[in-house]
């Protein structure tokens, strides 16, 4: 519970008058940055999505500037000097007018779109209607019944949702994020149980990030059976991992950790794995 003037983990809502006040992630006031990504890009699904053929064409990258969780590793986290009470505001409609004929996905990101879900939709909506294909990189925290209307505009539009699995172990995890990973696998599973309704675009991708000491092939293995088990054809990233933030001082990841960790993920039953960000690897 959060008490008079305070404000939830998020940042975006606080008690005022004994009220909940939403400061962002409304349909009125996003707090997020957009840009026009030139396509093909460096997409977590860049090599299973349909954008990766849209040469002329751009991506609409929508960068929330918050967060659910609280990643020791972020690689975004200066929207962490970005304040929801003072920063620039943009409505939904406001940002599905800056799309043009040359846009061709829409993908949000952050941060995570997790904590402005209500903004994201609403913008999805106009995109949508205006023949854009709708994409989520997230980690998998939103309320349930809002994944559901994400997945709905994906599936619909021809875009995807990507899942960020960032540990198997619930204490490696909580240790990396600050949070329990329980709401982000069944959300996972919830949303890959319907990956079967169009698998060509795939509809739902997995990524993990190897971060050197924490998460390697053991937990991959682990992240691989699971996914599996649902569904064998679901593409997993593995991503290599830079410095950043809190955990600045780690190495690279090693090369023989990456392939180490796509073996595993192979083994444990998945059928298209694929090292990403290789230029990253030692």
């Amino acid at each position: 519970m959060i008490g008079e003037g305070e404000r939830g983990y998020c940042g975006l809502r606080r008690v005022r008058q004994g009220r909940l006040e939403h400061l962002a992630g409304v349909p009125e006031r996003g707090l997020l940055k957009w840009y026009r990504d030139a396509l093909p890009t460096n997409c977590v699904a860049h090599w299973v999505c349909t954008g990766s053929r849209r040469r002329g064409y751009h991506n609409l990258a929508v960068f929330y500037e918050s967060c659910t969780l609280n990643c020791l590793f972020c690689q975004n986290w200066h929207f962490r000097r970005v304040s929801a009470v003072h920063g620039e505001k943009t409505t939904a409609e406001e940002l599905a007018g800056v799309a043009n004929d040359r846009t061709h996905c829409v993908c949000y990101f952050g941060g995570d779109p997790a904590s402005q879900m209500l903004h994201a939709l609403a913008a999805s909506r106009l995109l949508a209607a205006r023949g854009v294909a709708v994409c989520w990189e997230t980690n998998g925290t939103s309320q349930p019944a809002l994944l559901d209307q994400a997945l709905e505009l994906s599936l619909k539009t021809g875009g995807c949702i990507k899942f960020d699995l960032k540990a198997w172990s619930e204490p490696v995890y909580r240790a990396l994020t600050g949070a329990s990973n329980q709401r982000t696998l069944e959300n996972f599973a919830r949303a890959a149980r319907r990956a079967a309704e169009r698998p060509d675009p795939p509809l739902v991708i997995a990524a993990t990030l190897l971060v050197p000491g924490y998460v390697e092939a053991d937990e991959v293995a682990e992240i691989a059976r699971f996914i599996a088990k649902i569904n064998p054809e679901i593409p997993y990233a593995l991503l290599g991992f830079a410095p950043h933030f809190r955990m600045s001082d780690l190495p690279r990841t090693p090369a023989r950790v990456a392939f180490a960790a796509e073996a595993a993920a192979r083994a444990a039953g998945l059928h298209n794995v694929r090292i990403g960000n290789r230029h990253l690897l030692t």
